[in-house]
């Protein structure tokens, strides 16, 4: 489990004590002081955002399904009064779930999601539903376990996209079985040429129907594959792990990358100053190459910088570090031209050969703990006085045991972050640390937040996701080790007392 921070006083208004919301509605909720809690809207299917028109109405996407599809359909729904109402099936129009980004731009809708070919895609969506408009595809991570994510309009307008990397740590392993199995060809990409050390992992074949075969994979190719000393693996301007943008009037003419090198950005938020902030989940414990990483961070966002994936924690320290070794029952054995190079995790770029310098650590904005999976944020408005400017984020919570042997229960909650301090501490998390879903409280008390929005009323809204439980026998249906319960998910309102 990841190291928490300390709550300080200098984050509340009036105090460091944190109270329940008035009144007995929400028991298990607390919130900083001098905030109250409320709940706009339930029985959401994996809601993941929300969004306000040019008449500032509100609209939340449903992601139609988690990490794949699952039978409540992607969706965009009209919020009035509490109440919901349709106003497009996107899996009848041919979006693929899951639907994660979702903006508001100049009359419409736009959302990423998946294409029909598996690759990772950005679509236009008008106001009433009528018309869906693939404008970008072809992202190849975006067939794996790391879809592409958040999607902003950016102060300078160009529209802003997060693309999550195939894998744990650029190596296609056992773990992605169910992606690959749907997508052969499946691997990391990179937004520029890399040279590779040429270091393969041994792992077990699960395409083959003999439990003892055995296969040798490299970085950035796809599963099965060796690479070689020196290897040379081209950039694309479709990279995983990266933040590019465009315009949304030319969307594949102008595509960008911003900056790359991220091991799975979720949500991206700009300060009043220009600001770029982007919320990341580090590495888990799992597949052939395995980190035992510190923590999942918020950074600060430079253009044009190599966030140091997949040979940096999320911290921004070298893997070679022994800290972020697992054991070697977990880890596969690393192959160099044939020869057997022991367990160790090393890097796998040649970063001189690459042009490539390891990333400052000043870039962590903040810290996270460990697998508490840090998603949407969002920048506190002038109206929120002393917390003005300060970034607002919802930890979705962990996944474990699939994503690390050793059981942590971590976020759950949303957390403010200090930009000039980088101390990250609770805003509104539930007693115990624990989703209401495990504390007999189910739909009245926080499940797993996933997007911070503030509204055009100054409130923060908190979308949450729902529940998510661990089921092991979903991997022998060729499915990930989660089962999502459908009408769990919840809109929230924060707002002064």
């Amino acid at each position: 489990m990841g190291t928490t921070l300390a709550l300080t006083a200098a984050f509340l208004f009036s105090s460091c004590e944190r109270q329940k919301h008035g009144g007995n509605n929400f028991p298990l909720i607390e919130v900083a002081s001098g905030f109250k809690v409320e709940k706009v809207a339930g029985g959401l299917n994996f809601p993941t955002g929300i969004a306000w028109d040019s008449q500032n109405e509100m609209y939340v996407v449903e992601a139609g399904g988690g990490f794949l599809e699952e039978p409540p359909p992607a969706r965009i729904l009209k919020v009035t009064n509490g109440q919901l109402s349709e106003v497009v099936n996107l899996k009848a129009k041919g979006v693929v779930a899951p639907v994660i980004g979702f903006a508001f731009h100049n009359g419409n809708f736009y959302i990423s999601h998946k294409a029909t070919d598996m690759t990772g895609a950005v679509s236009r969506v008008s106001l009433n539903g009528a018309t869906v408009s693939q404008i970008l595809k072809g992202f190849i991570d975006g067939g794996s376990e790391h879809p592409l994510n958040d999607i902003r309009m950016g102060p300078d307008g160009r529209m802003y996209l997060a693309t999550g990397p195939a894998g744990n740590s650029a190596v296609m392993g056992p773990d992605v079985a169910p992606f690959v199995s749907r997508v052969p060809g499946l691997k990391t990409t990179s937004a520029k040429d890399l040279v590779l050390l040429g270091l393969n992992f041994k792992s077990k074949d699960f395409r083959s129907t003999k439990p003892t075969d055995s296969v040798l994979t490299g970085a950035y190719v796809p599963f099965g594959t060796q690479t070689t000393p020196g290897q040379i693996i081209p950039g694309t301007n479709k990279p995983g792990g990266a933040i590019v943008s465009f315009d949304p009037n030319n969307a594949e003419g102008s595509l960008q990358t911003f900056a790359f090198g991220f091991r799975n950005i979720i949500g991206l938020a700009w300060n009043s100053g220009g600001d770029l902030f982007a919320a990341v989940n580090g590495y888990d414990v799992r597949g052939s190459r395995p980190v035992r990483d510190n923590f999942d961070a918020t950074y600060k966002i430079t253009k044009n910088t190599w966030y140091g994936y997949p040979d940096f924690s999320a911290g921004l320290e070298p893997l070679t570090d022994p800290k972020f070794e697992v054991a070697d029952s977990s880890q596969a054995m690393v192959f160099l031209n044939g020869v057997p190079q022991g367990k160790n995790l090393g890097f796998v770029i040649n970063h001189q050969a690459s042009g490539l310098t390891a990333p400052n650590k000043n870039l962590v904005a903040g810290l996270h703990p460990f697998h508490s999976s840090p998603s949407m944020l969002d920048v506190a408005p002038s109206s929120w006085g002393n917390l003005a400017g300060r970034l607002f984020i919802a930890e979705w919570g962990d996944l474990t045991p699939p994503t690390d042997p050793k059981v942590s229960r971590v976020g759950y909650r949303v957390v403010q972050l200090n930009p000039a301090t980088k101390e990250v501490t609770p805003f509104i998390s539930n007693k115990r640390g624990l989703p209401g879903s495990e504390q007999n409280s189910s739909g009245m008390a926080l499940e797993r937040p996933f997007s911070v929005r503030f509204g055009p009323d100054g409130a923060m809204y908190i979308v949450d996701y729902g529940q998510v439980k661990i089921d092991p026998s979903r991997i022998a249906q060729n499915r990930e080790p989660y089962a999502y319960v459908p009408g769990t998910g919840i809109i929230w309102k924060v707002s002064r007392k």
